[in-house]
Protein backbone atom coordinates (compact mmCIF):
# COMPACT_ATOMS: atom_id res chain seq x y z
CA UNK A 1 0.00 0.00 0.00
CA UNK A 2 1.52 3.04 -0.57
CA UNK A 3 2.03 6.55 2.11
CA UNK A 4 -0.88 8.16 1.00
CA UNK A 5 -3.11 5.40 1.34
CA UNK A 6 -2.03 4.04 4.81
CA UNK A 7 -4.50 3.77 7.53
CA UNK A 8 -4.51 6.73 9.39
CA UNK A 9 -4.23 4.88 12.84
CA UNK A 10 -3.52 1.84 14.05
CA UNK A 11 -7.04 0.68 15.37
CA UNK A 12 -8.39 1.44 11.43
CA UNK A 13 -5.13 -0.98 10.29
CA UNK A 14 -6.10 -3.70 12.72
CA UNK A 15 -9.82 -3.45 12.13
CA UNK A 16 -9.41 -3.49 8.12
CA UNK A 17 -6.99 -6.66 8.84
CA UNK A 18 -9.16 -8.57 10.87
CA UNK A 19 -12.68 -7.92 8.41
CA UNK A 20 -10.24 -8.86 5.47
CA UNK A 21 -9.45 -12.50 7.93
CA UNK A 22 -13.08 -12.61 8.56
CA UNK A 23 -14.37 -12.41 4.88
CA UNK A 24 -11.78 -14.91 3.81
CA UNK A 25 -13.04 -17.36 6.44
CA UNK A 26 -16.15 -16.90 5.41
CA UNK A 27 -15.56 -17.92 1.81
CA UNK A 28 -13.35 -20.44 2.60
CA UNK A 29 -16.71 -22.24 4.51
CA UNK A 30 -19.65 -21.05 2.92
CA UNK A 31 -22.04 -23.66 3.17
CA UNK A 32 -22.92 -23.35 -0.69
CA UNK A 33 -19.31 -24.35 -1.61
CA UNK A 34 -19.79 -27.52 0.64
CA UNK A 35 -23.15 -28.49 -0.73
CA UNK A 36 -21.27 -27.99 -4.12
CA UNK A 37 -18.61 -30.24 -3.47
CA UNK A 38 -20.88 -32.99 -2.19
CA UNK A 39 -22.83 -33.04 -5.50
CA UNK A 40 -21.88 -35.39 -8.19
CA UNK A 41 -20.45 -33.09 -10.94
CA UNK A 42 -20.89 -33.54 -14.77
CA UNK A 43 -17.98 -34.81 -16.56
CA UNK A 44 -19.09 -32.07 -19.99
CA UNK A 45 -21.85 -29.62 -20.08
CA UNK A 46 -23.61 -29.79 -23.48
CA UNK A 47 -24.48 -26.57 -24.93
CA UNK A 48 -26.35 -24.93 -27.39
CA UNK A 49 -25.77 -21.66 -28.88
CA UNK A 50 -28.69 -19.12 -29.72
CA UNK A 51 -27.28 -16.09 -31.44
CA UNK A 52 -23.84 -16.65 -33.21
CA UNK A 53 -23.53 -12.95 -34.24
CA UNK A 54 -20.66 -11.48 -32.05
CA UNK A 55 -21.81 -11.74 -28.49
CA UNK A 56 -22.56 -15.28 -29.51
CA UNK A 57 -19.09 -16.28 -30.94
CA UNK A 58 -17.73 -14.55 -27.91
CA UNK A 59 -18.95 -16.90 -25.57
CA UNK A 60 -17.95 -19.90 -28.28
CA UNK A 61 -14.67 -18.94 -28.28
CA UNK A 62 -14.29 -19.14 -24.26
CA UNK A 63 -16.50 -22.21 -24.36
CA UNK A 64 -13.83 -24.21 -26.43
CA UNK A 65 -11.09 -22.96 -24.24
CA UNK A 66 -12.89 -25.41 -21.69
CA UNK A 67 -12.18 -29.02 -21.37
CA UNK A 68 -15.87 -29.61 -19.51
CA UNK A 69 -18.20 -28.17 -22.65
CA UNK A 70 -19.03 -29.84 -25.63
CA UNK A 71 -20.97 -27.56 -27.88
CA UNK A 72 -23.94 -29.41 -30.04
CA UNK A 73 -25.80 -26.94 -31.76
CA UNK A 74 -25.51 -23.40 -33.44
CA UNK A 75 -29.31 -21.72 -34.35
CA UNK A 76 -29.16 -18.68 -36.09
CA UNK A 77 -30.88 -17.45 -40.10
CA UNK A 78 -27.57 -15.41 -40.33
CA UNK A 79 -25.20 -17.78 -42.71
CA UNK A 80 -22.44 -16.11 -42.24
CA UNK A 81 -22.36 -15.56 -38.90
CA UNK A 82 -22.98 -19.55 -38.44
CA UNK A 83 -20.02 -19.48 -40.84
CA UNK A 84 -18.22 -17.70 -38.62
CA UNK A 85 -19.10 -19.82 -35.25
CA UNK A 86 -17.99 -22.85 -37.05
CA UNK A 87 -14.63 -21.77 -37.79
CA UNK A 88 -14.23 -20.87 -33.99
CA UNK A 89 -15.14 -24.72 -33.39
CA UNK A 90 -12.69 -25.43 -36.42
CA UNK A 91 -9.78 -23.70 -34.93
CA UNK A 92 -10.22 -25.54 -31.19
CA UNK A 93 -10.02 -28.80 -33.48
CA UNK A 94 -13.87 -29.16 -32.20
CA UNK A 95 -16.10 -31.30 -34.18
CA UNK A 96 -18.61 -29.16 -36.33
CA UNK A 97 -22.00 -27.87 -34.43
CA UNK A 98 -25.14 -28.77 -35.94
CA UNK A 99 -27.23 -25.64 -37.49
CA UNK A 100 -30.22 -24.85 -37.62
CA UNK A 101 -30.89 -21.50 -40.11
CA UNK A 102 -34.18 -21.97 -41.77
CA UNK A 103 -35.34 -18.83 -40.75
CA UNK A 104 -36.38 -16.75 -37.14
CA UNK A 105 -37.68 -19.62 -35.01
CA UNK A 106 -35.61 -22.90 -36.24
CA UNK A 107 -34.15 -22.20 -32.96
CA UNK A 108 -37.15 -24.18 -31.23
CA UNK A 109 -35.87 -27.32 -33.84
CA UNK A 110 -32.71 -26.57 -31.38
CA UNK A 111 -34.37 -26.89 -28.26
CA UNK A 112 -36.11 -30.53 -29.14
CA UNK A 113 -32.52 -31.92 -29.64
CA UNK A 114 -32.42 -34.38 -26.35
CA UNK A 115 -28.08 -34.14 -26.00
CA UNK A 116 -28.12 -30.59 -24.88
CA UNK A 117 -28.16 -29.59 -21.30
CA UNK A 118 -27.93 -25.52 -21.37
CA UNK A 119 -28.40 -23.26 -23.84
CA UNK A 120 -26.81 -19.31 -24.47
CA UNK A 121 -29.00 -16.89 -25.82
CA UNK A 122 -27.27 -14.40 -27.47
CA UNK A 123 -29.59 -13.27 -29.92
CA UNK A 124 -31.17 -9.53 -30.25
CA UNK A 125 -32.92 -8.17 -27.24
CA UNK A 126 -36.84 -8.64 -28.08
CA UNK A 127 -35.91 -12.35 -28.16
CA UNK A 128 -34.31 -13.13 -24.95
CA UNK A 129 -37.54 -13.88 -22.94
CA UNK A 130 -39.47 -15.94 -25.83
CA UNK A 131 -36.26 -18.03 -26.53
CA UNK A 132 -35.40 -18.21 -22.82
CA UNK A 133 -39.24 -19.34 -22.20
CA UNK A 134 -39.11 -22.22 -25.26
CA UNK A 135 -35.70 -23.65 -23.27
CA UNK A 136 -37.30 -23.94 -19.96
CA UNK A 137 -40.76 -25.66 -21.76
CA UNK A 138 -37.95 -27.94 -23.11
CA UNK A 139 -36.10 -28.71 -19.73
CA UNK A 140 -33.04 -27.06 -20.96
CA UNK A 141 -31.33 -24.26 -19.00
CA UNK A 142 -30.68 -21.27 -20.71
CA UNK A 143 -28.16 -18.76 -20.04
CA UNK A 144 -29.31 -15.16 -21.36
CA UNK A 145 -27.67 -12.69 -22.28
CA UNK A 146 -28.51 -8.87 -21.20
CA UNK A 147 -30.73 -6.08 -21.75
CA UNK A 148 -33.87 -4.71 -20.51
CA UNK A 149 -37.62 -6.20 -21.19
CA UNK A 150 -39.96 -5.40 -23.76
CA UNK A 151 -42.91 -5.63 -21.51
CA UNK A 152 -42.88 -6.04 -17.94
CA UNK A 153 -45.15 -9.28 -18.22
CA UNK A 154 -41.98 -10.86 -19.90
CA UNK A 155 -40.27 -10.78 -16.48
CA UNK A 156 -42.91 -12.42 -14.58
CA UNK A 157 -43.46 -14.96 -17.50
CA UNK A 158 -39.86 -16.03 -16.66
CA UNK A 159 -40.24 -16.06 -13.17
CA UNK A 160 -43.26 -18.14 -13.51
CA UNK A 161 -41.91 -20.36 -15.91
CA UNK A 162 -38.59 -21.19 -14.31
CA UNK A 163 -40.44 -21.85 -11.06
CA UNK A 164 -43.00 -24.23 -12.04
CA UNK A 165 -40.78 -26.29 -14.02
CA UNK A 166 -37.53 -25.72 -11.50
CA UNK A 167 -35.25 -25.01 -14.42
CA UNK A 168 -33.18 -22.50 -13.16
CA UNK A 169 -32.14 -19.03 -15.60
CA UNK A 170 -28.49 -17.57 -15.14
CA UNK A 171 -28.43 -13.97 -16.31
CA UNK A 172 -25.07 -13.38 -18.22
CA UNK A 173 -24.67 -9.81 -16.60
CA UNK A 174 -20.56 -9.84 -16.61
CA UNK A 175 -19.81 -6.65 -15.04
CA UNK A 176 -20.87 -7.97 -12.20
CA UNK A 177 -17.52 -9.58 -12.13
CA UNK A 178 -15.25 -6.64 -13.36
CA UNK A 179 -12.19 -6.82 -10.94
CA UNK A 180 -12.50 -3.31 -9.46
CA UNK A 181 -16.35 -3.53 -8.88
CA UNK A 182 -15.54 -6.73 -7.12
CA UNK A 183 -12.85 -5.12 -5.03
CA UNK A 184 -15.17 -2.82 -3.92
CA UNK A 185 -17.59 -5.49 -3.54
CA UNK A 186 -15.21 -7.08 -1.39
CA UNK A 187 -14.97 -3.64 0.49
CA UNK A 188 -18.58 -3.08 1.33
CA UNK A 189 -18.93 -6.47 2.68
CA UNK A 190 -16.06 -6.01 4.97
CA UNK A 191 -18.22 -2.85 5.91
CA UNK A 192 -15.65 0.04 4.91
CA UNK A 193 -18.00 2.13 3.61
CA UNK A 194 -19.88 1.68 6.16
CA UNK A 195 -23.52 1.94 5.70
CA UNK A 196 -24.09 2.31 2.03
CA UNK A 197 -26.63 5.14 1.06
CA UNK A 198 -26.02 6.40 -1.90
CA UNK A 199 -25.15 4.56 -5.49
CA UNK A 200 -24.56 4.96 -9.26
CA UNK A 201 -24.10 2.97 -12.34
CA UNK A 202 -24.65 3.33 -16.23
CA UNK A 203 -24.53 2.45 -19.43
CA UNK A 204 -22.57 5.55 -20.88
CA UNK A 205 -20.95 4.37 -24.27
CA UNK A 206 -20.79 6.51 -27.96
CA UNK A 207 -22.90 3.37 -29.98
CA UNK A 208 -23.60 5.75 -32.71
CA UNK A 209 -20.95 4.25 -35.44
CA UNK A 210 -22.09 0.55 -33.78
CA UNK A 211 -25.88 1.79 -34.40
CA UNK A 212 -25.41 2.80 -38.10
CA UNK A 213 -23.12 -0.01 -40.07
CA UNK A 214 -23.37 -0.89 -43.42
CA UNK A 215 -20.54 -3.30 -43.44
CA UNK A 216 -19.20 -2.30 -47.13
CA UNK A 217 -15.68 -0.71 -45.05
CA UNK A 218 -15.71 -2.79 -42.24
CA UNK A 219 -17.15 -2.59 -38.85
CA UNK A 220 -18.13 0.94 -37.16
CA UNK A 221 -18.66 2.41 -40.38
CA UNK A 222 -21.96 3.83 -42.80
CA UNK A 223 -25.42 5.28 -41.58
CA UNK A 224 -27.57 2.37 -42.55
CA UNK A 225 -29.82 0.33 -39.94
CA UNK A 226 -32.22 -2.66 -40.50
CA UNK A 227 -31.86 -5.43 -42.95
CA UNK A 228 -29.33 -2.62 -44.77
CA UNK A 229 -26.84 -2.74 -42.21
CA UNK A 230 -24.55 -5.17 -40.48
CA UNK A 231 -24.27 -6.71 -37.29
CA UNK A 232 -25.81 -5.15 -34.06
CA UNK A 233 -27.48 -2.14 -36.72
CA UNK A 234 -29.60 -4.62 -38.16
CA UNK A 235 -32.03 -4.42 -34.40
CA UNK A 236 -30.14 -2.08 -32.13
CA UNK A 237 -31.23 1.05 -33.98
CA UNK A 238 -34.81 0.18 -33.92
CA UNK A 239 -35.37 0.53 -30.10
CA UNK A 240 -33.43 4.20 -30.20
CA UNK A 241 -36.12 5.16 -33.10
CA UNK A 242 -39.37 3.75 -31.61
CA UNK A 243 -38.50 3.73 -27.39
CA UNK A 244 -37.86 5.94 -24.73
CA UNK A 245 -36.62 4.45 -21.56
CA UNK A 246 -33.40 2.84 -19.88
CA UNK A 247 -32.95 0.49 -22.54
CA UNK A 248 -29.71 -1.05 -21.16
CA UNK A 249 -29.98 -1.21 -17.45
CA UNK A 250 -27.72 -4.07 -16.28
CA UNK A 251 -24.36 -2.99 -16.70
CA UNK A 252 -25.05 -0.08 -14.40
CA UNK A 253 -27.36 -1.73 -11.81
CA UNK A 254 -26.86 -5.26 -11.35
CA UNK A 255 -23.20 -4.39 -9.69
CA UNK A 256 -24.41 -1.94 -7.27
CA UNK A 257 -27.50 -4.37 -6.84
CA UNK A 258 -25.57 -7.29 -5.25
CA UNK A 259 -23.52 -4.41 -3.14
CA UNK A 260 -26.96 -3.44 -1.41
CA UNK A 261 -28.25 -7.05 -1.14
CA UNK A 262 -30.99 -6.44 -3.81
CA UNK A 263 -33.53 -10.06 -3.34
CA UNK A 264 -31.16 -10.93 -0.97
CA UNK A 265 -32.19 -9.07 2.15
CA UNK A 266 -33.57 -5.61 0.44
CA UNK A 267 -35.76 -4.89 -2.51
CA UNK A 268 -35.91 -2.28 -5.40
CA UNK A 269 -39.82 -0.57 -4.43
CA UNK A 270 -39.46 2.29 -6.96
CA UNK A 271 -38.15 4.18 -9.73
CA UNK A 272 -38.43 7.52 -11.45
CA UNK A 273 -37.44 8.45 -14.95
CA UNK A 274 -36.42 11.15 -17.07
CA UNK A 275 -35.00 11.34 -20.05
CA UNK A 276 -32.99 14.57 -22.56
CA UNK A 277 -34.01 15.53 -26.07
CA UNK A 278 -32.81 13.58 -28.91
CA UNK A 279 -30.12 14.90 -30.70
CA UNK A 280 -27.10 12.49 -31.09
CA UNK A 281 -28.55 10.09 -33.80
CA UNK A 282 -29.63 12.66 -36.29
CA UNK A 283 -26.30 14.94 -35.92
CA UNK A 284 -24.43 11.80 -36.47
CA UNK A 285 -26.18 10.91 -40.23
CA UNK A 286 -26.32 14.80 -40.89
CA UNK A 287 -22.72 15.33 -40.41
CA UNK A 288 -21.58 11.85 -41.96
CA UNK A 289 -20.27 11.84 -45.24
CA UNK A 290 -22.66 9.13 -46.74
CA UNK A 291 -25.23 11.29 -45.07
CA UNK A 292 -26.35 14.74 -45.10
CA UNK A 293 -29.60 16.56 -44.27
CA UNK A 294 -31.16 14.69 -47.32
CA UNK A 295 -30.32 11.20 -46.44
CA UNK A 296 -33.89 9.56 -45.97
CA UNK A 297 -32.35 8.77 -42.20
CA UNK A 298 -31.94 12.74 -41.37
CA UNK A 299 -35.89 12.84 -41.85
CA UNK A 300 -36.51 9.90 -39.17
CA UNK A 301 -38.22 11.38 -35.74
CA UNK A 302 -35.98 9.40 -32.90
CA UNK A 303 -37.69 8.76 -29.73
CA UNK A 304 -34.64 7.68 -27.74
CA UNK A 305 -33.59 11.14 -25.36
CA UNK A 306 -29.45 11.16 -25.71
CA UNK A 307 -29.59 11.14 -22.04
CA UNK A 308 -32.25 9.08 -19.59
CA UNK A 309 -31.56 9.58 -15.75
CA UNK A 310 -33.57 6.70 -13.57
CA UNK A 311 -33.77 7.11 -9.60
CA UNK A 312 -34.49 3.86 -8.01
CA UNK A 313 -35.44 3.11 -4.49
CA UNK A 314 -35.05 0.41 -2.24
CA UNK A 315 -36.48 -1.21 0.76
CA UNK A 316 -34.24 -0.58 3.05
CA UNK A 317 -33.47 2.96 2.32
CA UNK A 318 -30.85 3.45 -0.23
CA UNK A 319 -30.75 5.38 -3.58
CA UNK A 320 -29.45 4.46 -7.07
CA UNK A 321 -29.18 6.50 -9.99
CA UNK A 322 -28.87 5.21 -13.48
CA UNK A 323 -27.84 6.91 -16.72
CA UNK A 324 -28.19 5.45 -20.13
CA UNK A 325 -25.87 7.29 -22.51
CA UNK A 326 -25.06 5.78 -25.58
CA UNK A 327 -25.76 8.90 -28.58
CA UNK A 328 -23.55 11.31 -27.47
CA UNK A 329 -19.38 11.85 -28.19
CA UNK A 330 -18.45 10.77 -25.02
CA UNK A 331 -15.23 8.44 -23.77
CA UNK A 332 -16.65 4.50 -22.51
CA UNK A 333 -17.51 4.94 -18.65
CA UNK A 334 -20.27 3.15 -16.55
CA UNK A 335 -20.19 5.56 -14.16
CA UNK A 336 -19.97 3.95 -10.89
CA UNK A 337 -20.49 5.59 -6.97
CA UNK A 338 -20.87 3.58 -4.06
CA UNK A 339 -21.07 5.56 -1.08
CA UNK A 340 -21.71 4.81 2.66
CA UNK A 341 -21.40 6.66 5.84
CA UNK A 342 -17.71 6.34 5.92
CA UNK A 343 -17.05 7.43 2.27
CA UNK A 344 -16.95 5.97 -1.27
CA UNK A 345 -15.26 5.66 -3.99
CA UNK A 346 -16.15 6.86 -7.93
CA UNK A 347 -15.01 4.81 -10.95
CA UNK A 348 -13.57 7.33 -14.06
CA UNK A 349 -12.37 4.04 -15.75
CA UNK A 350 -13.16 1.04 -17.96
CA UNK A 351 -12.10 -0.97 -15.01
CA UNK A 352 -8.18 -0.64 -14.51
CA UNK A 353 -7.56 -0.29 -10.66
CA UNK A 354 -5.64 3.02 -10.78
CA UNK A 355 -8.24 5.14 -12.33
CA UNK A 356 -10.93 6.81 -9.82
CA UNK A 357 -11.19 8.32 -7.06
CA UNK A 358 -11.71 6.56 -3.53
CA UNK A 359 -11.77 8.84 0.48
CA UNK A 360 -12.52 6.74 3.68
CA UNK A 361 -13.18 9.02 6.32
CA UNK A 362 -10.46 8.26 9.34
CA UNK A 363 -8.34 5.71 7.01
CA UNK A 364 -7.40 8.13 3.61
CA UNK A 365 -4.39 10.59 4.44
CA UNK A 366 -5.72 13.73 4.50
CA UNK A 367 -9.38 15.02 5.30
CA UNK A 368 -11.49 15.97 2.16
CA UNK A 369 -9.35 14.78 -0.31
CA UNK A 370 -9.62 12.22 -3.07
CA UNK A 371 -7.26 9.30 -3.33
CA UNK A 372 -6.11 7.06 -6.14
CA UNK A 373 -7.74 3.50 -5.32
CA UNK A 374 -4.86 1.59 -6.55
CA UNK A 375 -3.70 0.33 -3.37
CA UNK A 376 -6.93 -0.13 -1.87
CA UNK A 377 -8.77 -2.23 -5.06
CA UNK A 378 -5.23 -4.52 -4.78
CA UNK A 379 -5.44 -4.89 -0.76
CA UNK A 380 -9.21 -5.70 -1.07
CA UNK A 381 -9.37 -8.22 -4.99
CA UNK A 382 -11.54 -10.37 -4.56
CA UNK A 383 -10.80 -13.84 -4.26
CA UNK A 384 -12.66 -15.00 -7.61
CA UNK A 385 -9.89 -12.57 -9.51
CA UNK A 386 -6.78 -13.74 -7.20
CA UNK A 387 -7.67 -17.37 -7.89
CA UNK A 388 -8.92 -17.43 -11.67
CA UNK A 389 -6.58 -14.33 -12.63
CA UNK A 390 -4.56 -16.39 -14.94
CA UNK A 391 -7.64 -18.39 -16.58
CA UNK A 392 -9.28 -14.83 -16.74
CA UNK A 393 -6.16 -13.35 -18.95
CA UNK A 394 -7.53 -12.67 -22.12
CA UNK A 395 -10.84 -13.92 -22.44
CA UNK A 396 -13.59 -10.52 -23.11
CA UNK A 397 -13.96 -7.14 -21.44
CA UNK A 398 -10.90 -6.86 -19.60
CA UNK A 399 -11.09 -10.69 -18.25
CA UNK A 400 -14.56 -10.59 -16.69
CA UNK A 401 -15.76 -12.05 -19.47
CA UNK A 402 -14.23 -15.16 -17.71
CA UNK A 403 -16.52 -15.50 -14.63
CA UNK A 404 -19.49 -14.98 -15.95
CA UNK A 405 -19.00 -17.99 -18.03
CA UNK A 406 -17.40 -19.89 -15.36
CA UNK A 407 -20.09 -19.37 -13.25
CA UNK A 408 -22.85 -20.52 -15.68
CA UNK A 409 -20.71 -23.84 -16.77
CA UNK A 410 -19.92 -24.81 -13.30
CA UNK A 411 -23.31 -24.40 -11.61
CA UNK A 412 -24.86 -26.98 -14.51
CA UNK A 413 -22.44 -28.93 -13.87
CA UNK A 414 -22.60 -29.30 -9.99
CA UNK A 415 -26.54 -28.54 -9.78
CA UNK A 416 -26.14 -25.66 -8.07
CA UNK A 417 -27.22 -22.00 -7.89
CA UNK A 418 -26.70 -19.80 -10.06
CA UNK A 419 -24.80 -16.39 -8.51
CA UNK A 420 -26.94 -14.04 -10.98
CA UNK A 421 -30.57 -15.84 -11.05
CA UNK A 422 -33.95 -15.86 -12.20
CA UNK A 423 -35.15 -12.87 -10.01
CA UNK A 424 -32.23 -11.12 -10.61
CA UNK A 425 -32.79 -10.97 -14.24
CA UNK A 426 -36.77 -9.82 -13.76
CA UNK A 427 -35.63 -7.30 -12.32
CA UNK A 428 -32.79 -5.74 -13.49
CA UNK A 429 -34.95 -6.02 -16.81
CA UNK A 430 -38.05 -4.75 -15.26
CA UNK A 431 -36.45 -1.22 -15.35
CA UNK A 432 -36.80 -0.82 -19.04
CA UNK A 433 -40.56 -0.95 -19.61
CA UNK A 434 -41.26 1.06 -16.03
CA UNK A 435 -38.90 3.69 -16.92
CA UNK A 436 -40.46 3.86 -20.47
CA UNK A 437 -43.81 4.18 -18.70
CA UNK A 438 -42.18 6.79 -16.04
CA UNK A 439 -40.76 9.35 -18.95
CA UNK A 440 -44.04 8.82 -21.09
CA UNK A 441 -45.64 9.67 -17.44
CA UNK A 442 -43.61 12.57 -16.90
CA UNK A 443 -41.14 10.92 -14.65
CA UNK A 444 -44.05 9.83 -12.59
CA UNK A 445 -42.87 6.98 -10.00
CA UNK A 446 -43.36 3.99 -10.83
CA UNK A 447 -44.04 0.69 -8.32
CA UNK A 448 -41.30 -2.39 -9.08
CA UNK A 449 -42.91 -5.53 -8.52
CA UNK A 450 -41.19 -8.25 -5.92
CA UNK A 451 -40.44 -11.03 -8.68
CA UNK A 452 -39.22 -12.86 -5.06
CA UNK A 453 -43.06 -12.58 -3.67
CA UNK A 454 -41.32 -12.09 -0.40
CA UNK A 455 -38.29 -14.37 -0.55
CA UNK A 456 -36.03 -11.81 -0.54
CA UNK A 457 -36.72 -11.03 2.47
CA UNK A 458 -34.82 -14.61 4.23
CA UNK A 459 -32.70 -15.20 1.17
CA UNK A 460 -28.75 -14.54 1.96
CA UNK A 461 -26.54 -12.76 -0.54
CA UNK A 462 -23.94 -15.04 -1.14
CA UNK A 463 -22.47 -13.49 -4.58
CA UNK A 464 -18.95 -14.06 -5.32
CA UNK A 465 -18.87 -16.82 -1.92
CA UNK A 466 -19.70 -20.06 -4.06
CA UNK A 467 -18.02 -19.88 -7.19
CA UNK A 468 -14.31 -21.21 -6.13
CA UNK A 469 -14.13 -24.18 -7.02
Amino acid sequence: MTKSSQPSNSFSRRKFVQNAAMTSIVMGLHPSIIKAQANSVKDKVRIGIIGTGFRGQSHIDMLCARKDTEIVSFADPDKKMLASAQNILKKYNRPAATEFNNGNYDYINLLQRADIDAVIIATPWEWHIIQALEAIKHKIIPGVEVCGAVKLTDCWDIVNASEKSGIPVMCLENVCYRRDVLAVFNMVKKGMFGELLHLQGGYEHDLREVKFNDGTKGYNDGIEFGEKAYSEAKWRTNHSLYRNGELYPTHGLGPVAMMVDINRGNRLTRLSSVATKARGLHKYIVNHPQGGENHPNAKLNWKLGDIVSTQLQTHNGETILLTHDTNSPRPYNLGFRVQGTQGLWQDFSSGQLNAGHIYIEGVSAKPHVWENPEAYLKQHDHPLWVKYQDQAAGSGHGGMDFFVENAFVECVKRNVPFPIDVYDLATWYAITPLSEKSIKEHGQVQDIPDFTRGKWQDRKNEFGMNEIY
